[in-house]
Parts: C-alpha cells; sequence; structure tokens
C-alpha cells in the first residue's frame, strides 16, 4: 500500500513538472510563432497577477495592454481602460474585474480604441481619466467608446536611451523584457537601479504572467 502511494506522489510530481517546465513552454513558443500571437508593435497582451487587496489577503488582478513601442530588448505598454463619464469614475486602477476580462478576449478586436497622448489626459477641465470637452473634440472617436490607452508620439519612439537619471527614470515606465515575453511568457519589467548609476536592470522578481497574446 506505502509502495502504491509513493508511486502515485512520484507520477504526480513528474506530471507536474512536465506540464511546467517542458508542455506549457512548448505551447507558449508554438503559438508565438503563429502570426495570430506573434509579438509586435500593435499587439494585445492579457495578463494576470496576484497581489493584495488592500488587507491580509490575496486577489487577482488583470490587466489588458497594448504593444505602443519595441526598441531593442525593450518593448513597451499601455493599459487599455475607459475614460469615465462625467462624475462618474469607470475603474479605480489600471487593472479590470474577471468578467470583463474574459469578455475583451472575445471581443477586444471588435472594439474601437482611441490613442490619446499622454500629455492630453492632463488638458481640459475635470479630473485626469475622464472625459471632457478637448478630448472629444481633439479624439472624436470618443464620442463612440471610451476605451482608449496612452500613446506617445512617433517621434519619441525607437530612440537612442536618455543619458539624464530622471529622464531614465521616467522612460522605464511599463517597459518590459522582449526576451523574457518570447521565451518565457512573462512581463517581466526593465527598472532603474538605485545604486547603480544610470543602469536599468530586468527586475525577474516582478515578473507576471501572459496569459494571452493577440492580433
Amino acid at each position: 500500500m506505502k509502495t502504491i502511494l509513493i508511486s502515485a506522489i512520484l507520477f504526480i510530481v513528474f506530471f507536474f513538472v512536465v506540464r511546467q517546465f517542458i508542455y506549457k513552454p512548448y505551447i507558449w513558443k508554438r503559438a508565438i510563432s503563429s502570426k495570430e500571437h506573434q509579438l509586435q508593435e500593435g499587439s494585445f497582451i492579457f495578463s494576470s497577477q496576484r497581489g493584495s487587496n488592500g488587507s491580509q489577503s490575496f486577489t487577482t488582478h488583470y490587466y489588458v495592454f497594448k504593444v505602443i513601442e519595441i526598441n531593442g530588448d525593450y518593448v513597451r505598454l499601455s493599459v487599455i481602460r475607459r475614460l469615465s463619464e462625467r462624475d462618474k469614475l469607470a475603474e479605480g486602477d489600471f487593472s479590470t474585474t474577471s468578467a470583463h476580462y474574459k469578455q475583451l478576449k472575445k471581443s477586444i478586436k471588435e472594439i474601437l480604441i482611441t490613442p490619446i497622448l499622454t500629455e492630453d489626459l492632463y488638458k481640459g477641465e475635470g479630473p485626469t481619466y475622464m472625459v471632457n470637452d478637448y478630448l472629444v473634440t481633439k479624439y472624436p472617436s470618443l464620442n463612440k467608446s471610451r476605451y482608449y490607452y496612452e500613446d506617445i508620439q512617433k517621434d519619441k519612439k525607437n530612440k537612442p536611451l536618455p543619458t539624464e537619471t530622471l529622464e531614465l527614470n521616467l522612460y522605464f515606465n511599463l517597459v518590459f523584457s522582449k526576451k523574457e515575453i518570447i521565451e518565457n511568457g512573462k512581463l517581466t519589467p526593465w527598472i532603474m537601479n538605485n545604486s547603480l548609476k544610470n543602469a536599468p536592470e530586468i527586475a525577474d522578481g516582478l515578473s507576471q504572467k501572459i496569459d494571452l497574446i493577440l492580433n
């Protein structure tokens, strides 16, 4: 009886190891090599991450990103969000609900999503991330859909790294490693290490898993 139990445990462990370290990486690499799921500028990335809900328990946070720049190993993402209506907050943070996340996986390519320059989100009357007359005038597509993502000007993309420390810290905002995305299916951020002057590094401990890349 004891031998059977040990054999069963070993089989479960073996199955888990094969699934995690052989089968899943194989499926991921096969998927990301296909046209529909390969990483490119304009791709949508669906990602989930375990985190604190403000108390002693944990919850899962769901994010949908747009790839807005690929500069060597630096992949810049922007969160897909909805502008809040006047006097009515849409979402408290940049994550979304589980139900909305599942819905977006099915419908994201049919949704009208407006790229808004970051600086424009601070213009016009009212709080940031809320629809106003300035935004709907400059981006009339917002009259049809409140979905948007923050974009940067084309002439600021694919540039060499800035040399000033402050600019470097601003640069590495939602910037992730292309190699980690392709090889490991993870969003692993590039960050500035304050102990190393002007030296960005990959923060493996801050990785979050990718569920899907969709074009």
